[in-house]
């Protein structure tokens, strides 16, 4: 259980901050830029939800939420410390399912779609995802494999579900190469 009295601690005044273990780090560092990246993207997601989203991407979304703290979680841990809270295959897993049933609904794709429509909240999300991914890959060994996998299977969700969602409002919008020459 988390409990905080005291929200500042001044300890991060010299550019670090803790991880679960007590060491510090720089707040420069690629795996603090994988962990922000997980905040924002969570943050971009509860915008996305104050549009009224419907099921089954509303709830799907709500465990997301959780599931990037988790993931927040596990990125500030070292690998090497046992017993703490992981991402796990079958999270990534629930969200290949969540894919499948959603891409079931939609038309294959023929065009690449822009970021728009009633799912461009979801679209921003998922480009945050895929920036926290590009920096839990730079943070190398200190990522474990299931949290690799959790965003980008993230990114895949999030592409899918924002197309699933356009479609149940009119359709994707598409890109047309070259209109504007």
């Amino acid at each position: 259980m988390v409990k905080l009295n005291k929200i500042y601690t001044r300890t991060g005044d010299d550019g670090t901050t803790g991880l679960v273990d007590g060491s510090r780090i720089a707040k420069s560092a690629a795996l603090m830029e994988a962990i922000g990246d997980a905040d924002e993207a969570n943050s971009a997601i509860g915008v996305a939800l104050r549009g009224g989203l419907p099921d089954p991407v509303a709830g799907e979304l709500a465990t997301i939420q959780n599931d990037l703290f988790d993931l927040g979680a596990d990125l500030a841990t070292s690998p090497h410390i046992d017993g703490a809270l992981r991402i796990v295959p079958r999270q990534v897993e629930r969200l290949e399912t969540a894919i499948d049933a959603l891409n079931a609904d939609l038309p294959p794709l023929t065009s690449f779609i822009l970021p728009g429509g009633e799912a461009a909240a979801l679209h921003l999300a998922r480009a945050i995802v895929r920036r926290a991914e590009r920096a839990a890959v730079a943070a190398g060994e200190a990522v474990s494999p299931a949290a690799l996998a959790y965003l980008n299977r993230l990114s895949d969700y999030m592409f899918v579900a924002g197309r699933w969602v356009n479609q149940k409002s009119g359709s994707d919008v598409l890109w047309l190469p070259g209109a504007s020459r």
